[in-house]
């Protein structure tokens, strides 16, 4: 007679502070990679005219990258403040479909959930997706804590320091940028749906590009990503 396999226990689930330091050690290396951005962003934003505090306090509140570099280019270049915060916000427009996606795995109202929010940077929400819709919160919050204590290091080492550190192109820091996202881009890509959405939206921007204002790809490019979510939901249902 055939007897049924006995049912295997579930993995054990992880504690709050066990997600939490797993998220710190999982953040680390792009915490170091974050450092070093940062750090060419702090010796960019006193060559504009950002004194080290002003470069220092940016990097504390904005704390997004792509944001903070499209300001100092638009301030180099001779933009004005207005151009430059519109095109840093268009620049963060990826979040919306990213908040979205993370919205039904915080608890709370909606200001602490605001709250919460604030934690998503790109590397941390990608490793904290369950991969079933679901979201590790206090696995992001550890990721992005680590990446957030060195993302204003590195702002400070660059911005009280640059005079010592020399050449950013003729060090090669101006590639890091692009080689980060396009690590995080191979880690996602694993996925068919992943692989679906990064190819609409790799489109629209391309397409976009040569005439669109800087930003607006990147907010058109978006749309293919809230297209992906919402199938998977469909999908999930």
């Amino acid at each position: 007679m055939h007897e049924e396999p006995e049912p295997q226990p579930a993995a054990p689930q992880r504690t709050p502070r066990e997600s939490f330091r797993a998220g710190l050690r999982a953040g680390l290396p792009f915490a170091i990679v974050g450092f070093v951005l940062s750090l060419s962003f702090g010796v960019l934003a006193r060559e504009v005219g950002f004194s080290a505090l002003g470069a220092i306090v940016m990097s504390a509140i904005v704390f997004a990258g792509s944001a903070q570099f499209a300001v100092v280019s638009i301030l180099g270049g001779g933009g004005g403040i207005g151009a430059s915060v519109a095109a840093a916000a268009l620049m963060n427009s990826r979040f919306l479909p990213m908040g979205v996606a993370l919205a039904p795995s915080l608890p709370g109202r909606w200001l602490k959930r605001a709250a919460q929010g604030q934690t998503v940077v790109d590397s941390s929400w990608a490793m904290s997706n369950l991969g079933d819709g679901r979201f590790d919160r206090h696995f992001l919050f550890g990721a992005t804590a680590v990446q957030y204590a060195t993302w204003i290091g590195g702002t400070a080492t660059g911005a009280l320091g640059g005079s010592f550190i020399g050449d950013i192109e003729a060090l090669g820091l101006d590639a890091v940028y692009p080689a980060f996202f396009l690590a995080l881009l191979l880690a996602e890509l694993r996925d068919r749906r992943a692989r679906l959405v990064a190819v609409a939206g790799a489109v629209i921007a391309l397409a976009l590009v040569p005439f669109a204002p800087a930003g607006i790809p990147v907010l058109a490019a978006s749309f293919a990503a809230l297209a992906g979510l919402r199938r998977q939901r469909s999908a999930e249902r």
